[in-house]
């Protein structure tokens, strides 16, 4: 899913390398979960239009429709999980979140 995220992210095709580079990954590991994509249908590789050399990775529809499908979900968990929070306590969380979010290293 986090490769997946990192296409939606994208404004373009990514590289293998730049997969790697979003999800943390070495370049080995993102080729395989690549490989298991394309496989499934969730993304398809065209050519690399300034390097022939080059693939670049970008989702098909099937994989739009299971990112949407996701994050739709995760979207109601999190307001489900907040219904019983008070708006004092929603806000707290939020400043905290952000908070947590400003000292999170950045690489």
């Amino acid at each position: 899913m986090r490769m997946l995220d990192a296409l939606v992210a994208a404004s373009d095709a990514l590289s293998v390398s730049e997969i790697a580079e979003a999800v943390g990954v070495d370049q080995p590991r993102a080729s395989r979960l690549v490989q298991q994509a394309t496989q499934m249908g969730l993304v398809a590789r065209e050519p690399d239009p300034d390097d022939a050399r080059r693939t670049r990775v970008r989702l098909t529809p099937e994989g739009e429709k299971l990112i949407s499908s996701f994050r739709g979900r995760r979207r109601d968990a999190v307001r489900s999980a907040l219904e019983s929070f008070t708006e004092a306590e929603r806000a707290d969380l939020a400043r905290l979140l952000a908070k947590f979010a400003e000292a999170w290293p950045r690489d």
